[in-house]
């Protein structure tokens, strides 16, 4: 069963009660319940567990990113917030991505190597997270109150962001496209709110807080990836 961007598989048997188990390695959600429950008690009921499910599958999946990755069929990848299982399909057109709802398509060339499956899943985050943040820069410019002359994504290893306050240019970190939307929003209002106020300062936070009153929940969302 597809539970938003779930997937479910749902064992019907003889018993009362309901249960619901996270399996490793991949996180997959196995729910038990009783043979005639209907079917909206059974979504109601995981959706009152969607926390505890991305906490078991974040848990399995850190477990997982302390092996190095080799991009291979079965693996997990995240986008968006969301976790979709890598399938690497050889063809011999051009590499690319295409996404479903639970998966992540990954087409190369017959003989690619790890590094270069790599290097084409990253060149499509590059892609998908320039598509993003010209209208969420522009939305929170309009909001905030300020402009940028640039912006730009790379790579980095400690930071979400960083923000050049005498060129007026913001850099957001590459992994910002594997969060759920409303973190990238948060790092943009950071980095912007940085044009009003250079230091992280009782100031700073202020701006913040007006601007975007969840921050600290989201922030405490990014950190957990950290």
């Amino acid at each position: 069963m597809r539970i938003g961007n779930l997937e479910v598989d749902v064992v019907r048997k003889n018993i009362k009660n309901l249960y619901i188990k996270v399996h490793p390695p991949n996180g997959q959600v196995c729910l038990i319940c009783p043979q005639k429950l209907d079917e909206l008690t059974i979504r109601e009921f995981v959706g009152a567990k969607i926390d505890w499910i991305k906490q078991k599958q974040a848990k399995f999946e850190a477990q997982h990113l302390k092996s190095p990755r080799q991009y291979i069929t079965g693996e997990s990848c995240y986008f968006q917030g969301d976790r979709y299982l890598l399938k690497i399909i050889y063809h011999q057109a051009a590499p690319k991505v295409v996404l479903e709802p639970t998966k992540l398509n990954l087409y190369v060339r017959y003989g690619s190597i790890k590094e270069q499956r790599e290097q084409v899943l990253i060149e499509w985050y590059r892609q998908q997270l320039k598509a993003e943040l010209p209208g969420l820069i522009d939305k929170w410019e309009r909001i905030i109150g300020v402009s940028v002359n640039d912006w730009g994504v790379k790579k980095m290893k400690t930071r979400w962001g960083t923000c050049n306050t005498q060129a007026k240019r913001i850099w957001l970190n590459l992994e910002l496209i594997t969060k759920p939307k409303h973190c990238l929003e948060y790092v943009i209002v950071h980095e912007l709110v940085h044009l009003l106020e250079r230091q992280h300062n009782e100031r700073f936070w202020s701006y913040v807080t007006l601007f975007m009153p969840q921050w600290k929940q989201y922030q405490a969302e990014l950190n957990r990836y950290c």
